[in-house]
């Protein structure tokens, strides 16, 4: 009984080492994934729109363009708005350092008149978290 358990053992030991060999081929160093420890630092190209003058009921979008001028990935967590009549959009996916990003604002005019302004609250992990962004349109009902 004693003669099978000891090539059995042997045969084990054997699966056990090439089962934890590392299949990347790499070392165990390189395959440790850094932290990024960088700060993200989000700049826009422009912080307010004015569409000027616009007809009550029409959709209107502007594209507002940023760049991740830090260190670290950026990554936009929210983007809020003061009124459900403005909708902004944006990708989720983190921005590198030295790349750019956009955010799409659609402001929908159907029931409003006279002069229109509408803040988008946008936050991120960047060095400023908050930052604070404009649209203006004159909607006329003619």
């Amino acid at each position: 009984m004693r003669k099978i358990y000891i090539p059995l053992f042997f045969m084990l030991m054997i699966i056990l080492a090439f089962g934890c060999r590392n299949i990347s081929g790499k070392n165990a160093e390189e395959n440790i994934q850094v932290k990024d420890t960088g700060m993200a630092r989000i700049t826009f190209t422009e912080y307010e729109h004015h569409f000027g003058k616009v007809k009550e009921g029409e959709k209107i979008g502007y594209t507002f363009t940023f760049e991740n001028q830090g260190t670290g990935s950026l990554v936009i967590a929210s983007a809020i708005t003061t009124c459900g009549c403005t909708v902004p959009k944006f990708d989720k996916k983190p921005v590198p350092p030295g790349k750019k990003g956009s955010l799409e604002v659609i402001f929908d005019t159907s029931g409003r008149s006279g002069m229109q302004t509408k803040t988008i609250t946008v936050n991120s992990n960047a060095s400023k978290p908050v930052v604070l962004l404009k649209i203006t349109a004159e909607v006329t009902n003619e």
